[in-house]
């Protein structure tokens, strides 16, 4: 059953700034960066832009029209397109991506929660990387920091969501996604003042075709997959509550061209500064909680506590969308009202959260599972019901908006190739890249 009185964005704004804070997270920062100079610069980013265009926008338009179309959850949809049929199970997998998702990025979101409380209160002083990667090891191995600093996190996902659609979700993303660019471009500005920032330019924009390898398409392929969210139900959960008279070519035009300018204005943020102070870039929480707090620390007072609230609004736009795919299946499908469908994932996600905190096995398993699994699945579910269990009438008119959008109605033919003929042998590439 699905519920009336669902909610919609309130404006065109909203619905992209929170499909623009689905995709830009954690990954903007401690992913893209490196693999771009790692891979070939400005090389990389044009291959990266093209597998952008190529592959993850049609995915994104894909689950923009399931979503926009039935005005439901991620089951629910489904079982509208391909009723009396075995598809609507699939509408599971990306639910459960989501949970999964939600538990073990919260832990991470937790240690950004602790490193704003340090940087907020002094205790943000550290004169070497070993000093560093001391002190993260330390809070990581605790029995209890990591997930009291869990709690709040999740807490601040529960509290924007159980607000609403709009009022809620909505409002959050049009305040906070304008001042991530803002307080972004603040370290941008004063990483490029430091001595020797250029090097980190050049490792950042000066194209080595010569990187360019099978490795290196491979790469940006995964990213401009895993960057957009999508395969989880988000785009189509977020979708949902799109008004009937939204444009789903411009959202996800501006949803991507966002996501694209912050990977890009983090690289400049981070490796800079990196390069300025001689240290050797890196990937992942290492970058993040081991090598910038030396450099920030050094860099005054002000420059780690925008740093680390910027890294908690990127966090949190993505939880908010994880959690909202949950919460969306048990109002529409289950007759919860939203304030208890939230109040009972936040428990849910607290419990596989906590294991994750404690474990790094089950953090570990709980990422492969997603990223290689079960996102992977979820695209291609999508991409096939859209590309051939949907009648190419009704796909047309929700991507054309009932044939208004002239642009939509001039790409329209090129993006159902794509969804139909190349999105799907694509995801099965990657997937089995990932996992061979």
């Amino acid at each position: 059953m699905t519920s009336s009185g669902r909610g919609n964005f309130g404006s065109r704004f909203a619905v992209v700034m929170a499909l623009a804070g689905s995709a830009i997270g954690l990954g903007n920062i401690w992913r893209f960066p490196y693999m771009v100079g790692q891979y070939g610069g400005a090389a990389f980013i044009l291959i990266y832009i093209l597998c952008l265009v190529v592959i993850a926008l049609p995915i994104f338009f894909a689950e923009s029209i399931i979503g926009k179309s039935t005005g439901s959850d991620t089951f629910g949809a489904i079982e509208q397109i391909a009723p009396g049929t075995g598809w609507k199970n699939a509408g599971y997998i990306a639910i459960v991506a989501s949970f999964v998702v939600l538990s073990f990025y919260s832990v991470v979101g937790g240690w950004s929660v602790d490193y704003l409380l340090r940087a907020c209160t002094g205790g943000f002083r550290f004169s070497s990387g070993e000093e560093a990667a001391a002190v993260f090891s330390q809070m990581n191995s605790s029995a209890v920091e990591p997930i009291l600093c869990l709690i709040v996190f999740l807490g601040l996902t529960a509290v924007i969501v159980s607000a609403g659609v709009d009022k809620g979700i909505g409002r959050f993303a049009k305040i906070t996604m304008p001042l991530l660019f803002v307080m972004i471009l603040l370290i941008v500005a004063k990483s490029l003042q430091l001595p020797g920032a250029q090097a980190g330019v050049d490792y950042m924009l000066k194209p080595d075709f010569s990187k360019i390898s099978g490795k290196a398409i491979a790469a940006a392929l995964g990213q401009a997959f895993f960057t957009l969210s999508l395969g989880v139900g988000t785009v189509l959960t977020y979708s949902s509550y799109m008004r009937k008279e939204e444009n789903i070519l411009y959202a996800g035009v501006w949803s991507a061209f966002f996501d694209t300018v912050f990977a890009l204005l983090a690289g400049f943020a981070i490796m800079p500064a990196v390069f300025a102070f001689g240290l050797a870039p890196s990937a992942g929480p290492s970058l993040v909680f081991e090598t910038l707090p030396v450099i920030f620390s050094q860099m005054g007072a002000a420059v780690p506590i925008i740093f680390f609230i910027s890294i908690l609004i990127a966090a949190l736009t993505s939880s908010i969308s994880m959690l909202e795919v949950v919460v969306a299946w048990l109002v529409d499908q289950k007759g919860l009202s939203r304030r208890a469908a939230t109040i009972a994932v936040f428990v849910c996600a607290l419990a596989l959260g906590s294991a994750c905190a404690i474990s790094s096995r089950v953090f570990s398993a709980c990422d492969f599972l997603t990223s290689n699994v079960l996102m992977m699945t979820g695209a291609f579910v999508f991409a096939i019901i859209v590309g051939w269990k949907m009648p190419k009438a009704d796909v047309r008119t929700q991507f054309t908006n009932y044939g208004t959008s002239k642009a939509a109605r001039a790409t329209f033919p090129v993006v159902w190739f794509l969804i139909r003929w190349v999105v799907p042998v694509m995801i099965v590439a990657i997937a089995f890249t990932n996992l061979f």
